[in-house]
């Protein structure tokens, strides 16, 4: 389960679910596997990395044994990503103290901008495989 990467997200979010949209569509490899914080599996990892599961609350990006949260996260997802995405990482060299300060005000904002979900994303049977249950 953990050699590819794996990306934890807010089941319930929709702003959360539509950059896994973005992701799965956008990832080229296709090897980019997700869960939502919500599950139990996903719970598990926190534990295993280390995190605790009431301090996590948008993504988490799981890859090569190390666990990336907030803006750091993001930006090693769009590594994965086709076309112009990966230049985005150059914003690693930007303090996460920076860049964790604007991930952390659209994090605390995104229900109330984008709503929530009774309940997390079924995905259908194209993707379904790239989801751990």
């Amino acid at each position: 389960m953990e050699t590819a990467p794996i990306l934890l997200f807010d089941g319930v979010c929709n702003f959360c679910n539509s950059a896994v949209q973005f992701v799965l569509k956008r990832n080229h490899l296709a090897n980019i596997r997700f869960a939502p914080l919500q599950s139990e599996v996903a719970q598990s990892l926190l534990l295993q990395y280390q995190l605790l599961p009431n301090k996590i609350d948008s993504i988490v990006f799981i890859n090569k044994g190390k666990a990336f949260t907030k803006s750091t996260a993001a930006l090693q997802v769009c590594k994965h990503l086709r076309r112009g995405w990966p230049l985005l990482y150059a914003f690693i060299i930007v303090p996460p103290f920076i860049r964790d300060f604007f991930y952390d005000w659209i994090a605390k904002n995104r229900y109330r901008w984008f709503g929530v979900r009774e309940q997390c994303m079924i995905p259908d049977s194209s993707i379904k495989a790239r989801f751990i249950e």
